[in-house]
């Protein structure tokens, strides 16, 4: 009898975990036993015997690295709700004339090319447009997607279309989910993509009169209107009907940037303009912004001053060098 209970306890582990971990799988949809499982570092098949009670093996050391994970995960939850976020969208004139780009391409039916820098706030009016407009899409590029059947499968994912198949049949795929939506296409990071992909989604605009907008640096315009590819891009440069060029923050980007964070003391303009004006634009801004923050709630939650704006700023720098 002893041995029998024995066993069924090794094999039964700690129950008020496991109900834990039902209850935490249940109630966040975003959580599946797969993700625990490859968090956690056990299989998929381990677990689900676990949650059921029907786990032969190890359960202690199954047990132990399920309450490193929680502990973990009660931390990060723990901080994060304590991390300021960062306004919503901010519409500012940058902002607007990006979302006035990609409206063009949409209403046309047109190609537009929205290019500059890093940290102009592109990708996150593209996030907005597609927040606000339907049949909208947004496909992020990556040197790991430079080719054609991997950009195109990176555009079958923004579908919620299954790629593969080679690149003909996620072609048609593609074609055959944005024919006759009036949508738009978004590639964002396009500067990653080689010519025959970027060709490629210039025939799908051909094939669907889909809208398309060719979003990144100022490698995506440069390489079709003057770069040793320009000549393989006519056809794709030839369609282009609206250029975007942002070569830097406006000084009203910033003021409405700044706004929206909820500083007034007039002082530390002087200091965050500066910030926007270097390497990383208002990604920049918002970063020293986010930890300002951070310093004004550990002092009682008050409004952000100069010296909170001091501090990140140097913290920042500190953290360059």
């Amino acid at each position: 009898m002893n041995d029998t209970a024995t066993v069924t306890q090794i094999y039964q582990g700690d129950a008020a975990l496991r109900e834990q971990f039902r209850n935490l799988l249940a109630g966040d949809r975003r959580l599946s036993q797969a993700t625990l499982a490859k968090e956690v570092g056990i299989s998929p098949t381990t677990l689900n015997q676990w949650l059921n009670g029907k786990y032969a093996g190890d359960n202690e050391g199954v047990e132990v690295k399920l309450r490193i994970w929680i502990e973990a995960d009660t931390h990060r939850r723990e901080s994060s709700s304590q991390m300021p976020e960062a306004p919503s969208f901010v519409p500012t004139q940058t902002a607007m004339r990006v979302l006035g780009a990609l409206s063009y391409a949409k209403i046309a039916s047109d190609i537009a090319v929205i290019y500059g820098g890093a940290g102009l706030g592109k990708s996150s009016a593209c996030v907005q447009f597609r927040e606000q407009m339907p049949n909208v899409w947004i496909a992020t590029m990556a040197p790991s997607t430079a080719g054609v059947v991997t950009a195109l499968e990176e555009i079958c994912d923004a579908l919620s279309l299954t790629p593969g198949g080679g690149a003909r049949r996620m072609s048609r795929a593609i074609a055959k989910r944005v024919r006759d939506t009036r949508g738009l296409l978004i590639i964002d990071e396009a500067q990653h993509l080689s010519v025959a992909a970027l060709d490629e989604i210039r025939s799908i605009h051909d094939a669907t009169e889909i809208g398309v907008a060719l979003v990144g640096n100022d490698g995506v315009f440069a390489r079709m209107a003057g770069g040793r590819n320009a000549q393989q891009l006519d056809r794709l440069y030839s369609r282009v009907g609206k250029k975007l060029r942002l070569a830097a923050s406006s000084e009203q980007d910033v003021t409405e940037i700044i706004k929206a964070w909820g500083v007034d003391d007039i002082k530390c303009r002087a200091a965050l303009v500066a910030v926007a004006r270097e390497g990383g634009h208002l990604r920049r801004l918002t970063k020293t912004l986010r930890l300002a923050s951070m310093h004004a709630a550990a002092d009682g939650g008050r409004p952000i001053c100069c010296e909170d704006v001091r501090a990140a700023i140097n913290e920042l720098m500190e953290g360059a060098r």
